[in-house]
C-alpha cells in the first residue's frame, strides 16, 4: 500500500482520482446551453402608472415578438410619477421605456440618456424623436418631450429595435377609480 501513497505512483494515482471526480462533476453539472431570462408581468404596474400619473402613460401595444419583459419600476416621489419598463430584445440586448413628469424635463432626459447631446432626429409614427448616442456606454436613446412629461426609449439595443419599441407605444386609458 505504501507504494500508492509515495513517489510517482502516488502522484499518478491522485491525478487519476482527481480527473475522474472532475469528469463526473462536469458530466452532471448544468451546461448553460439553455437561455434563461426571467420574464415579468408588468400589467399591474401599467394600470397603476395610468392611475397615478397626471399625464398620459404610454406602454407597448403588445410585447414585440421574441422580446422578454424583464423589469418594471413605478415610483411616486414628491408628486413626480416615473415608470421604467425594461426588455431583453429579440437580439438579446437591453431596451427600456422610461417616462416621467420630473421637471425640468431636460434633466430627466439627460440623466436617463447619460448624455445631453442630440445626434439627430427620427420620425416614428409621424412624431419626431430626438436621438442621442453615448458611445462609451453603447447606449442609444430616443427622446420625446411633451408639454407635461417626457417619454424615452433607451438601451444597448440597436436603432431598429429601439424604433420598433417606440412605434409600439400607445396611450393607456385611465382606469376607473
Amino acid at each position: 500500500m505504501r507504494r500508492f501513497t509515495e513517489g510517482f505512483y502516488g502522484y499518478a494515482f491522485a491525478l487519476i482520482v482527481c480527473l475522474a471526480v472532475g469528469s463526473l462533476i462536469l458530466l452532471f453539472m448544468p451546461n448553460g446551453k439553455n437561455e434563461h431570462i426571467p420574464r415579468i408581468d408588468f400589467s399591474i404596474d401599467k394600470v397603476n402608472a395610468a392611475r397615478a400619473a397626471p399625464y398620459a402613460v404610454e406602454a407597448p401595444r403588445e410585447v414585440l415578438p421574441n422580446w422578454v419583459p424583464t423589469s418594471s419600476q413605478l415610483t411616486e416621489k414628491d408628486g413626480v410619477v416615473t415608470w421604467r419598463l425594461g426588455f431583453a430584445t429579440g437580439k438579446r440586448m437591453h431596451a427600456m421605456v422610461a417616462q416621467s413628469d420630473e421637471q425640468p424635463f431636460a434633466d430627466f432626459a439627460n440623466r436617463m440618456a447619460n448624455s445631453d447631446k442630440a445626434t439627430g432626429t427620427r420620425q416614428i409614427n409621424g412624431t419626431a424623436w430626438e436621438e442621442r448616442f453615448r458611445q462609451d456606454k453603447n447606449q442609444r436613446s430616443l427622446i420625446r418631450v411633451l408639454p407635461d412629461h417626457t417619454v424615452m426609449v433607451t438601451g444597448s439595443a440597436d436603432w431598429d429595435e429601439l424604433t420598433a419599441l417606440a412605434a409600439s407605444l400607445v396611450v393607456q386609458p385611465k382606469p376607473a377609480t
